[in-house]
This record gives structure tokens, C-alpha cells and sequence, in this order.
């Protein structure tokens, strides 16, 4: 039963998607809910799965080919593909016997070049002969088209020539590819994926659009890492996930998110929208780029669930397995840029969200405490807002609770 398979519906947001990969081609056989086509979106990969165990009987769309919704992709045959083969062969069969293909052409082509072989005169026989050219070969001049002596011979010099224009270009391209080599310097053009071409033009148009501005402070996160390394072990026999400083930048964020609601805000046209719960993105590396999933009601959650959630985020971004529903919306995000290494950066907003916090290497370094210097594991905070929403008062106020819950945990938990 033949059956047509048709892109996925997208939702409002997306307009349209490229085909990047066809994972099983006509004939082939596949199996139910097998991954047969993948198709880039502005923000996920959306896989085509094979409805049934059969094949693909023709395709409609190339690779590289953009996509709409419920846009027919292939037809797919329902079945066992070992009859396929079979019809297969009896098609090619009766091409190959088809009246299109009898042995006319060739006595035709036999019937001329015997004629052409006859219409030499005995010199020109002799020399073709004699420098081994075939007398089909030489075009004549004389009267009805015979080939005289004189044709011989600037169909051997024709010969000659071409010759010696192909060693020539041979040991011109030989002596490129040498100097090519020796040189060492290569440079390959990959197209740009919709998701790095989308991250880019969301990127810019934040810097474009918003009047972006950025504020820092440090952290000490030796009490966090002594709450850790007590409960490390209780905790995750308890939860059956890792407590990780995730979960703590998450609730601290909620708590100062709560008494700055402006930071939690956004403009939409010459309006200042607030929301009254805390979806917070959290940044993530994947192969494909960079992807923002959103924690919803992160105020509601306790630090097991947010580590569980980020757990799976990580996983899906990894496995490409991210949905629409996962990266839609957000009030605030987090980017923790020190899991690679980063010292200090100035993140960049993600519209239309008005904040974006900035993570960064635990690092041990003198500090004064007191009087007294002593090396503590310290963090860069970096705090990147939008001064057309939020004043420098603001962000500072926001960035210092998030840095005092932080530096005194039990807060966090007692939400004071």
C-alpha cells in the first residue's frame, strides 16, 4: 500500500525549513518510527519517521530543497521490499529490449563506416595504413567525399597536435596540484545551517535594536561548594540526579527576579509587558549551535527538579531531540560560559527579554575579607540589560541579591 509522507505542520513561528538529510533513499528497506528525513527549522531539527515497515518508493524533495508544512516529501511503500527488486529488473529489461534500442542504429553505423573504409584512393590506403589510422576516421575532401593523400596527412598533424595539447594541460594541471600542495593552504565553503544563520540574525538584531548595557560583580562560591560537598552524596541518593550550581544560580535568579519584577519584563511596541512567573532559559552548546530551553515556573521548583530538567535539556540538545514547545518563550536567561573556560564576557540579550546573566570560571583568588586577605573560589557575574527598560539602579540592585543569595544559600531556601 502505497502512502504519502508529508513534512511535519509547523508551528506559527516558523515559516518554512530546509531538508538537510535523506538517512534512507528509494529502496531501501526501513522500519516503524525509523528517522527517514531530518528538516532544519530556524530553531530544532524535526525528523520524518517511516509510518511502517517498508521503503521509500520515489522521493519529491532534494536535499537542500526548503520545506512548508504538510509539503509532500515522498511515497512510501507499505510492505516487504524483497518483491522490489525483482519488478525492478523486468522494467529494465524491457527497456533494454524496447524498440528504442534494436540493432538498426548499429547496421547503419556499420553500413557507413565500411563505406567511408572503401572510399579511399590507393595512396591515402597505403599511409593510413602504414601510421595505423582507421580510414572511418579521416574526413575527405576530394570529389564525393574520398579521402585523398593530402587528408592523411592533416589527420595525422590534427592528431599530433591534440596530443601534445593534452600532455601540455596534463603537465600544467600535474605542476598546480604540486604548488598547491607545497604550499599547505586549503580553504573549504560549507553553507550556513537555518539555526547558526538564525542564532546570527537574532544576535544582531539584538545589538541593533536594544541599548545594551553591561554590569559586573564577583561571588564567593565557597559556601555553595562547602553545601555541596555535604550533601552531594544524601542528595543524590535521594533525587537520583547530581546537585549541581545550576539548580542554586536558577533559584537565586527566581528570588531576585521576584523583587525586581522590571528585570522580568519585556517591550512589545511602546509598551512595557510583566510577567508574574520566572521562565528561565538556560544557554546550551549543541552540535548545531547554540539553543536556549526554557525552565518554566522555575519560583514553583525545588533544586532537585530544576537539575533533572537541565539533566534532560542537556541530553536532548545533544541527541538533537530539543522541541518547538521546549525553546519557546522566557523571561530571563542564564549562560554559563565558564563550563568552557570563560573568564569574563558580556553576553548578549536574547529578545525580547529585557536581561541575560552571565556565568563564568570558578577561579581561586586573593581576597580581602575583613581586614585580612585569603584565597577564596571566586565567580564573575556579568549582568547584560537593556537601559531603555531597566536603569543602571536596577541592574546593580538585581545583580548584588542575586550575588547575597548566593553567597548565603540558606536564603535561597528560606526565599528571604
Amino acid at each position: 500500500m502505497s502512502t504519502e509522507i508529508k513534512a511535519p505542520t509547523f508551528p506559527e513561528s516558523i515559516a518554512d525549513g530546509t531538508l538537510i538529510a535523506w538517512n534512507k533513499q528509494p529502496n531501501q528497506p526501513c522500519q516503524r518510527d525509523e528517522v527517514i528525513a531530518e528538516i532544519e527549522t530556524d530553531k530544532v531539527v524535526l525528523e520524518v519517521m517511516a509510518p511502517a515497515d517498508g521503503f521509500l518508493q520515489s522521493i519529491s524533495k532534494n536535499e537542500g530543497d526548503t520545506i512548508v508544512s504538510n509539503e509532500l516529501l515522498a511515497i512510501y511503500e507499505e510492505g516487504d521490499i524483497a518483491e522490489q527488486p525483482a519488478a525492478t529488473a523486468e522494467k529494465t529489461a524491457a527497456a533494454v529490449t524496447s524498440p528504442a534500442t534494436t540493432s538498426k542504429p548499429a547496421e547503419v553505423d556499420t553500413v557507413t563506416e565500411t563505406t567511408t573504409a572503401n572510399n579511399l584512393s590507393p595512396a591515402a590506403r597505403k599511409m593510413a595504413t602504414e601510421q595505423g589510422i582507421k580510414p572511418e576516421t579521416i574526413q575527405g575532401t576530394g570529389k564525393s567525399g574520398r579521402v585523398t593523400k593530402e587528408d592523411v596527412v592533416n589527420h595525422s598533424k590534427n592528431l599530433a597536435s591534440t596530443a601534445t595539447q593534452k600532455v601540455d594541460s596534463s603537465q600544467a594541471n600535474a605542476t598546480q596540484q604540486i604548488e598547491t600542495m607545497s604550499m599547505g593552504r586549503h580553504s573549504k565553503r560549507v553553507p550556513m545551517s537555518r539555526l547558526r544563520a538564525t542564532v546570527a540574525e537574532r544576535l544582531v538584531q539584538a545589538q541593533n535594536s536594544a541599548a545594551m548595557l553591561t554590569t559586573f560583580n564577583e561571588v564567593n562560591m565557597q559556601p555553595i561548594m562547602k553545601l555541596r560537598e555535604k550533601y552531594k552524596d544524601a542528595f543524590a541518593k535521594q533525587h537520583d540526579v547530581k546537585l549541581g550550581f545550576m539548580s542554586f544560580f536558577i533559584k537565586a535568579c527566581s528570588e531576585a527576579l521576584k523583587s525586581h519584577p522590571e528585570v522580568n519584563a519585556s517591550i512589545e511596541s511602546n509598551d512595557i509587558v510583566y510577567h508574574d512567573y520566572q521562565d528561565i532559559g538556560v544557554a546550551v552548546s549543541s552540535k548545531r549551535g547554540l539553543v536556549v530551553p526554557v525552565l518554566r515556573n522555575t519560583e514553583t521548583k525545588s533544586l532537585a527538579s530544576i537539575e533533572k530538567e537541565v539533566r534532560s535539556f542537556s541530553e536532548k540538545a545533544r541527541d538533537g531531540k530539543l522541541s518547538i514547545d521546549d525553546m519557546s518563550g522566557g523571561t530571563f536567561t542564564v549562560s554559563n560560559g565558564g563550563v568552557f573556560g570563560s573568564l569574563l564576557s558580556t553576553p548578549i540579550l536574547n529578545p525580547p527579554q529585557s536581561a541575560i546573566l552571565g556565568m563564568h570560571k570558578i577561579q581561586e583568588r586573593v581576597v580581602v575579607v575583613d581586614g585580612k586577605m585569603e584565597i577564596l573560589p571566586m565567580m564573575y557575574l556579568a549582568l547584560s540589560y537593556d537601559h531603555r527598560l531597566l536603569d543602571g539602579k536596577e541592574a546593580v540592585t538585581f545583580l548584588v541579591k542575586i550575588k547575597d543569595l548566593l553567597e548565603d544559600p540558606t536564603r535561597i531556601v528560606l526565599q528571604v
